[in-house]
């Protein structure tokens, strides 16, 4: 499949700057996204392994968990979520990500927050993954060394003419990724969806030896999964203008963030940019119900 790359333009903002996107959200309807390439070389492994289930980590509002729901499904995996946060358990039928997740055959084991933390170094679950034969344990985000490969696939002959790649930076294996496939004139600029995220860098270090990125960490809005009324208004002005989606988790602020650069002339003039829409849209849905219960402007998804 061709993913498109195309032109956009933010609102009010004059720039000779190139903007263009590559729509990655439109690779699949569920496994969209980073996630479908990120996914990509671990189902091979699986498979090659013959395992017979796939268990994963996420939160409620994971775009990973549903990936991995749906890459099971479409597979061939029985699919467990260890989720974070026990407190979710009686009350997870409420939450539309866990909901499409569930009804894509995933199964999920809750723990407490201070055990989610630990992840396969928790005694409680280590004892969970013992009782599940022939599994195939992939990391909280999908990110290994297979994920930055398949990652890296990104990129190609066909985006080599472009000076700087923008991706949004959750656990730091996609824009690794992005380092694996990047030529040498290339810059990528990572905007973390977390609050204090500095640690990413050497996170990622441990996943590429490309030093030619930086991480932007001012456009967190208040750590993940958190959103303010200017985000929403910037996403919603975003999805008028161009007629293209963002989630309010990952590539939204990721454009906020490239937005106020250019405003502030923090990018040196006349570059090729090429934002990577990393998908996550399923998002929406979830973080519309939130704000309506506080009473917040909505996500537009229709125009």
């Amino acid at each position: 499949m061709t993913i498109p790359i195309q032109p956009f333009q933010f609102l009010d903002l004059k720039t000779n700057h190139q903007l263009f996107i590559k729509r990655e959200d439109l690779i699949h309807p569920i496994i969209s996204g980073n996630k479908f390439w990120k996914m990509k070389y671990n189902l091979l492994r699986a498979k090659d392994l013959n395992c017979k289930t796939l268990i994963t980590f996420g939160g409620a509002m994971s775009n990973h968990i549903v990936a991995t729901a749906g890459a099971g499904k479409e597979n061939n995996f029985k699919t467990i979520g260890i989720i974070r946060g026990e407190e979710i358990e009686n009350c997870w039928k409420d939450n539309l990500t866990l909901q499409e997740a569930h009804q894509l055959g995933m199964e999920f084991y809750f723990v407490p927050r201070s055990e989610y933390r630990l992840k396969e170094h928790s005694t409680q679950i280590q004892n969970f993954l013992q009782t599940i034969p022939n599994h195939y344990l992939v990391p909280e985000g999908g990110t290994n060394e297979l994920a930055v490969l398949g990652a890296s696939e990104i990129l190609s002959k066909e985006t080599e003419i472009f000076d700087i790649i923008t991706t949004a930076v959750g656990t730091g294996g996609t824009i690794s990724g992005l380092l694996k496939g990047s030529t040498n004139h290339q810059h990528i600029l990572g905007f973390p969806a977390l609050k204090n995220a500095e640690f990413l860098r050497s996170e990622i270090l441990k996943l590429t030896d490309k030093t030619n990125f930086d991480l932007i960490l001012d456009y967190h809005f208040g750590g993940y999964a958190k959103v303010k009324t200017n985000l929403i208004q910037f996403i919603n002005d975003f999805f008028r203008l161009n007629k293209i989606l963002l989630d309010p988790i990952y590539t939204g602020k990721m454009m906020y963030g490239l937005y106020e650069m250019l405003k502030n002339g923090l990018i040196s003039d006349k570059k090729k940019i090429l934002a990577i829409h990393t998908g996550g849209l399923q998002g929406i849905h979830e973080m519309n119900k939130i704000l309506m219960k506080n009473e917040k402007p909505l996500i537009l998804t229709k125009l």
